[in-house]
């Protein structure tokens, strides 16, 4: 009967199974030293993000390369390209498109000429979080792309797990804080409230990704707190208290890094 005082666990066993999976796999293909001691929590800051710029596309080219030089990948080839800008779904003052087709957030390709191109959505120039967690996880895409071992579940499932890929590379605030947007817009004739996705994984799963991060990192358990939405840092607090009680960390800890052989780094 005392179960009923018991609180829900942040996600469900199976959920948090294929995290640890996709955390041993990403672990034993692009960490040692590399993640241990180098790897970042990267913040929303301007010593992360200095500007220098004043146009949206200069804005972004810029980001793109920061983000390249956080995620450990500057010297690594690729073209970075912007999207046809989406059709303006209002119509009249009143009158809406209702789901209105949008180009996603942002793509990843590699060519058969083995050339790397990552696309964006010209939208996310007005959206910096937005935009840092687009590129990462295109990026993280460009990362896990080289390894020679499907993630958890095959590659029918490599979306969800660059998602965590992308926090494993330090980009977990960013995926969190980005995962759902509800917001206020006003035109100059109209007014109304607007709802958005972006990634795979939802709130809480991209939290539970942080906090296996903050602990893999030996990082202080509040280091996140004040950058993340208020309603999250709730999620995360939970999310590690209950890691806490695992032996996760030290599981997660044994993976030995194994790195591939370089004949087998190109794509």
């Amino acid at each position: 009967m005392f179960n009923l005082f018991k609180s829900k666990s942040l996600l469900s066993q199976s959920d948090i199974e294929f995290q640890v999976a996709t955390f041993k796999w990403l672990l034993k293909n692009f960490g040692g030293d590399d993640f241990y001691k180098t790897t970042k929590l990267v913040l929303p800051t301007k010593e992360y993000f200095p500007s220098k710029v004043d146009t949206p596309e200069g804005a972004v080219s810029e980001t793109f390369e920061a983000v390249k030089k956080h995620a450990g990948l500057e010297n690594w080839i690729c073209k970075l390209e912007a999207q046809e800008e989406d059709a303006n779904p209002i119509v009249a003052p009143t009158l809406a498109i209702q789901n209105a087709p949008t180009s996603p957030h942002g793509t990843f390709q590699a060519t058969e000429e083995n050339e790397v191109v990552i696309t964006y959505n010209p939208a996310l120039a007005g959206q910096p979080i937005q935009l840092v967690a687009t590129l990462a996880h295109e990026l993280a895409h460009y990362l896990t792309a080289t390894s020679q071992e499907e993630p958890p579940g095959g590659w029918e499932n490599w979306e969800f797990a660059t998602d965590i890929a992308a926090t494993f590379m330090g980009f977990g605030l960013f995926m969190a804080n980005s995962a759902f947007n509800f917001s206020q817009y006003t035109d100059t004739d109209s007014q109304g409230w607007k709802t958005s996705r972006s990634g795979y994984l939802t709130e809480s799963e991209h939290i539970y990704a942080l906090a296996l991060f903050l602990k893999l990192k030996g990082l202080p358990d509040d280091t996140a707190y004040q950058y993340l939405k208020p309603h999250l840092k709730k999620h995360i607090k939970k999310a590690i208290k209950e890691i806490n009680k695992s032996n996760l960390i030290d599981e997660l800890k044994a993976v030995e890094f194994q790195p591939a052989k370089p004949q087998e780094e190109s794509i």
